[in-house]
């Protein structure tokens, strides 16, 4: 069996994001060379057909040296999720807009219907 003791990992911070069923962790760890790593782990609640909870789990590891291109592909993934749901919001305004008719409350009569002109 092989020797662990040089992949052994000490937690140097840790932050937790609850998110509905799903949980976020953001551990940053530390080699015995004292090289810093990021682990973000996703851990999804399931249930057993017995009623019995487990957890579903999916890890990432992110390396300093990919810290800044990761970082920079988030963010405008980030940017790009906000401009489409701008698009989107702007279309929708533009469908409802157009499927209304301006009406005057000037020209209704007193039973709620619009007045004949004269």
């Amino acid at each position: 069996m092989e020797d662990n003791k040089d992949f052994e990992q000490e937690e140097i911070y840790a932050k937790r994001v609850r998110a509905g069923k799903r949980t976020y962790f953001f551990d940053v760890r530390s080699t015995k060379g004292n090289d810093y790593f990021l682990t973000i782990t996703e851990s999804k609640r399931k249930f057993n057909e017995d009623g019995s909870v487990h957890y579903k789990k999916h890890k990432i590891f992110l390396y300093k040296e990919d810290f800044e291109k990761f970082s920079d592909a988030l963010s405008d993934s980030f940017q790009k999720i906000i401009e489409l749901k701008q698009e989107q919001n702007e279309r929708l305004n533009d469908k409802f807009e157009n499927q209304f008719t301006e009406v005057s409350f000037d020209e209704l009569g007193d039973n709620g219907e619009p007045q004949e002109k004269s």
